[in-house]
């Protein structure tokens, strides 16, 4: 994968490209990171080893493209590798792909994900509503109301129920409600 096309892949493709072909998998996680008062020539040349192992990494670009969106490294500390870039190196490209990456962090979104917190706004707002109603100057019963509202909460909280477990399955992550 090319940076070109991971700019352009969504977040869950990018994830699952890393997952089933990365390098690092098999890797010690703390070839990538700087322990807590690890001297600087002993980091160095284990970031060395790092950014080596990424730089034949056949989804190097996925990975960095991941880095970026979610924030990844620091300009004044040097204390990761990913992608196969510095902490410092991630912030420097992050700044100058800001616009970028905000469109890109928004398309991850996606259709489903944003009509998920949709739903959620919708239940919360349903469960909380007061059961004080009217309708063409006649009060309604506040059980009658009460009976709507636990309807509609039962039938947001069923769809919301059903994409978290969709959503849930393709990750993997089987289908525990």
């Amino acid at each position: 994968m090319t940076s070109t096309q991971a700019r352009h892949t969504r977040r869950a493709v990018l994830q699952a490209a890393i997952d089933a072909n990365a390098h690092c998998h098999d890797a010690d996680v703390d070839l990538f990171f700087r322990g807590d008062g690890e001297q600087h020539t002993t980091w160095q040349a284990r970031r060395t080893e790092a950014l080596r192992l990424c730089a034949g990494c056949p989804v190097r670009a996925a990975c960095e493209e991941l880095a970026l969106r979610d924030g990844e490294g620091r300009a004044d500390r040097d204390d990761m590798v990913r992608g196969g870039r510095t902490g410092a190196g991630l912030a420097t490209a992050r700044t100058a792909q800001a616009v970028r990456l905000a469109a890109a962090v928004d398309a991850d979104l996606d259709t489903e994900g944003r009509l998920l917190d949709r739903l959620t706004v919708e239940l919360s707002v349903a469960a909380t509503a007061d059961t004080d109603r009217t309708v063409k100057g006649r009060r309604v019963r506040p059980a009658q109301v009460q009976e709507q509202q636990n309807t509609q909460v039962r039938t947001l909280a069923a769809q919301i129920r059903q994409i978290r477990t969709a959503r849930r399955a393709r990750a993997g992550w089987g289908v525990a409600a």
